[in-house]
Formats: C-alpha cells, sequence, structure tokens
C-alpha cells in the first residue's frame, strides 16, 4: 500500500527559478488534498561575520537592531513568499486543505527542513536543487542531498534551472 499524503513541506530559497518545485508541491498536493507549508529558511551568519559586527556595536544596541532587523526580514519575507504562490497558483484553484501555511526559520538549512518537516508531521518533503552534475554534489553538496541522506519521510528533489 502506497503512503498517504497528507502534508507537504516545500522548502524553498525563493531564488527565481525555484518556481517548477513550488509547481510539483501544488499538483502533488491537488493529487493527494493535502495541505501544503511553504518553508524558507534564512540562514545565520558565520562565526566570524557575528565576531566582526561584535567589535562595532554594544550588545544592548546589537541585540535590538537584531530584533527588529529579523523582524522586518520575516515580514518581508513572508509578503514575498505570498506574492510568489499567488502568481504560480492558476485562476479559480483552490486549495483542498486551505491555503498553505508560511513558515520562516532562522539557521543550518538542513537543520530547519528536517525541523519543520517533523514540527508539521509533513508526510513529503518538496524542494529544488541546482547542484547537477556529479562533481559539485561530491565536493560540495546540496541541502537536497543532505535532507534526503537524513529525513525519514519521502524527499521530492525538483532540478532547476540555473539562475
Amino acid at each position: 500500500m502506497l503512503p498517504e499524503i497528507k502534508h507537504i513541506l516545500y522548502a524553498s530559497d525563493l531564488g527565481e527559478n525555484s518556481r517548477p518545485a513550488f509547481r510539483m508541491a501544488v499538483e502533488l498536493a491537488a493529487v493527494h488534498k493535502a495541505h501544503v507549508t511553504f518553508l524558507h529558511v534564512i540562514e545565520a551568519m558565520s562565526p566570524s561575520a557575528e565576531a566582526v559586527i561584535e567589535t562595532y556595536f554594544e550588545p544592548e544596541a546589537l541585540a535590538e537592531m537584531r530584533k527588529a532587523g529579523a523582524e522586518e526580514l520575516k515580514s518581508k519575507m513572508a509578503e514575498r513568499i505570498e506574492r510568489f504562490w499567488k502568481e504560480e497558483v492558476p485562476e479559480g484553484f483552490e486549495f483542498p486543505q486551505g491555503k498553505p501555511s508560511v513558515q520562516i526559520e532562522k539557521g543550518n538549512v538542513e537543520e530547519m527542513i528536517m525541523k519543520a518537516a517533523h514540527k508539521t508531521g509533513a508526510d513529503m518533503i518538496v524542494m529544488g536543487t541546482r547542484t547537477h552534475s556529479a562533481l559539485s554534489k561530491m565536493f560540495l553538496g546540496s541541502s537536497a542531498q543532505r535532507v534526503m541522506q537524513h529525513s525519514d519521510i519521502p524527499v521530492l528533489v525538483v532540478p532547476l534551472p540555473a539562475e
């Protein structure tokens, strides 16, 4: 018996050419009457970048700037995500389980995708990848590759055109 798909986690970097993966998530949601969670992960700064910034600002000022900046960025990303999926959904299409929910997280991409999948109870992860050559995967790896290695639920990886 095939596994039932009730919840799809769509992870996106919001790149210009990432729409084929979103279309795939929407089509799967329509076929399986599943809910979609649209996840975007904001990568944290490197420790060296953090150290440079910390030398220029007082801890209290830096904490306030981070809080205000994170809230503003999350608001802008939520607006961008909303516009992104509205432009891609065909006229008159109704999501079977309601409008996709939006989740924006900050941290390591692979870890946050796995945490979001477990937190939302996702039955499938859909994401795109621009890393197509075997050589680049061997040396660099891709987020999709690492998610596939650590996921205990199916991961659908959609090849994306280079930006």
